[in-house]
């Protein structure tokens, strides 16, 4: 007998429907901040740019996962978590097929729909799959590592189609394939939903009629006012600087009403509920590491990150498959030696387990602050839609960000599946929806500080010479009323091709005596100027306009000596390189290379962070299991 069949009948229908709606998730997910960065804010220079980018990813995270508490608590009082479920993929399907409408704007408000409809989806049906166990029943760890593994399988093709799609033949292309997926979920949950009988039916108070009016019950006029909660949803994420002053105290105020539920009870079940509040805290510190792979580690794969196979470049999106591909490998393999300790008295505790995850994620990251050991120059292709850029660029090999996702994921099946189940079976059947969302929101708070520690990345000395050049480039031909708006467009091409000439005289220049008449700036300008003069039909004055861009391209030459020279200094600082290595490095790889230093200087700091957490987590572990009073 397969293992599945072990299991309720309805495990089945929640795996695809999981399956279909973790695809749309990490289909959209892939591709994100690399279109946020490459297309729809290419205006911005690269620190801002990649802040920005960092600041909406993570806002969209926090909320995406602050939003199951209230979906949880309404689920549980009016909508029932089967009519939860599906309202929840309806808006996520509207939000999917949005992303796809290339704008600003939309950008949004089609993040806003994901959001709430999140909301509504993911704490209920964890909730469902809780609900086909008895509360001692042996079969439930083994559920949730079942459905943890549909989760992944939905990641997993994710990336492979929407985000090869989505980069190599347009992003929304990309966007609406994930769209594709949620409606493929919702119709399986529709048709499957029988199997779950009366598990998720709505409570008795959402039928009740308001002002005795049949169509004013509790369950329409939340569906109404679920638009409304849209357009705030869509400005916050626009004001994502705001998060910090929404999201911390709306958490501090679920933990505070936990603290108060659990003083309020008895005492197996106060002592219950803290050690749910304890592991909630480690469990946040994990995630806000660990979602760095769709902010940070998206980029550092995308710049620093030798991504060459088989004479063909592998799409940076693509990595994301990583993770859940290793979660297919392994899940099963944990979930049996989960069960055969068990079976031999020696499974470690859930506590215990959650020391593990967290070190595992800390040795991940220690092991890519060590790659820079092995780097290597070659040409990296940083190319927009608008801007074509090649650069020499100091890489690592791929190897180490396939093992960093290695022990981040045995970390993630030590601590994600059963985090799951632990809250359904140490919280009150009164609350366990609520008290899930609450583990939810422990998400929202990592994702809110993943944007933060992700914003140490982007924080240089160095500015990116092609962003300072095209930036006052665009500056100088605003003043110019003549150019026509279609012509602006080859602004960019113009100063792009003279980054390139630039480039190619750094690649020849070596580190000391280093002086702006080292690159043949005049050749640059000339390219410029003729590029310019081919494309555009204004009659402004030529010699003029001549003498400003020659002005840009020799900033942008001092810019590319400067951030050489930082580079340096950095790499010095580290120990990984000696003088004579440096020796051999071009001034545009030098400026990659310092860009590899400060992703590994972050990385480093994650590690050493997440191993003294685990420190700390292995001294409570006793305690922690006392308090659980026998739960295993």
């Amino acid at each position: 007998m397969s293992p599945i069949k072990k299991h309720p009948e309805g495990l089945v229908v929640l795996f695809f429907t999981e399956m279909w709606e973790r695809f749309s998730f990490y289909g959209m997910r892939a591709l994100l901040t690399l279109y946020l960065t490459l297309e729809l804010f290419s205006n911005l220079q690269d620190p801002l740019k990649k802040a920005t980018a960092f600041g909406i990813y993570a806002a969209y995270g926090a909320l995406v996962y602050a939003t199951p508490f209230i979906g949880g608590l309404l689920a549980d009082k009016f909508l029932g978590h089967k009519r939860s479920v599906m309202w929840g993929a309806v808006l996520m399907a509207i939000g999917h097929f949005i992303m796809a409408v290339p704008t600003e704007l939309f950008l949004y408000i089609a993040l806003a729909f994901l959001i709430l409809g999140n909301g509504f989806f993911k704490p209920n049906i964890s909730s469902i799959v809780g609900s086909l166990y008895e509360e001692n029943d042996s079969r439930r760890d083994g559920g949730f590592t079942i459905f943890y593994m549909g989760i992944n399988l939905g990641a997993f093709l994710a990336p492979l189609i929407c985000g090869f799609i989505g980069e190599k033949y347009g992003w929304h292309y990309g966007f609406g394939i994930a769209g594709v997926g949620m409606l493929t979920g919702l119709f399986t949950f529709y048709k499957g939903g029988k199997s779950l009988k009366e598990k998720g039916n709505t409570p008795q108070a959402g039928k009740k009629a308001l002002f005795n009016i049949k169509l004013f019950t509790p369950v329409n006029t939340i569906y109404a006012l679920s638009f409304v909660v849209v357009a705030l949803l869509a400005l916050l994420v626009k004001n994502y600087e705001l998060m910090s002053y929404i999201l911390t105290p709306f958490a501090m105020g679920v933990i505070a009403i936990l603290i108060i539920y659990a003083l309020r009870s008895g005492k197996v079940e106060r002592e219950k509920m803290f050690v749910i509040l304890i592991l909630l805290f480690f469990t946040t510190l994990f995630w806000a590491f660990f979602e760095q792979a769709g902010s940070s580690l998206t980029l550092f794969a995308k710049e620093n990150v030798n991504r060459n196979l088989f004479s063909s470049e592998v799409p940076a999106s693509l990595f994301q498959a990583v993770n859940p591909l290793f979660i297919l490998i392994f899940a099963p393999l944990f979930s049996i030696m989960w069960i055969k300790m068990g079976d031999k008295k020696k499974e470690p505790s859930t506590p215990m387990k959650f020391f593990w995850g967290v070190l595992l994620l800390g040795l991940g990251f220690l092991l890519l602050a060590a790659a820079p050991y092995f780097t290597k120059v070659i040409p990296v292709d940083l190319s927009t839609n608008t801007t074509k850029i090649v650069v020499m660029a100091a890489t690592v090999p791929m190897i180490f960000l396939f093992l960093s996702y290695l022990l981040q994921t045995w970390g993630e099946l030590c601590l994600s599946p059963i985090g799951l189940s632990m809250v359904t079976k140490l919280a009150s059947l009164k609350v366990v929806a609520m008290v899930m969302g609450a583990w939810f929101l422990s998400s929202a708070m990592a994702h809110h500080l993943g944007g933060i520690i992700a914003n140490f990345t982007s924080e240089s000395d160095n500015v990116s010479a092609t962003e300072l050049m095209i930036t006052e480039t665009e500056q100088i031909y605003a003043n110019y009323t003549e150019f026509a708006t279609g012509e602006k467009k080859h602004i960019r091409n113009a100063i792009a091709s003279a980054y390139e000439i630039l480039q190619n005289d750094a690649n020849e220049i070596a580190l000391n005596g280093n002086s702006v008449t080292d690159f043949n700036i005049d050749a640059a300008t000339q390219t410029a100027f003729a590029y310019l003069s081919d494309s555009v039909s204004c009659s402004v004055n030529m010699p003029d306009l001549k003498n400003k861009i020659g002005t840009v391209i020799e900033t942008g030459a001092l810019q590319i000596i400067n951030n050489s020279r930082l580079a340096v200094d950095a790499a010095l600082e580290t120990g990984y390189y000696t003088e004579d290595e440096l020796s051999e490095y071009s001034l545009s790889s030098l400026n990659s290379l310092n860009n590899l230093l400060t992703y590994t200087s972050v990385f480093r700091a994650i590690g050493i962070i997440a191993c003294i957490a685990s420190a700390v987590l292995l001294l409570l572990v006793p305690l922690l299991r006392r308090m659980m009073h026998g739960v295993s």
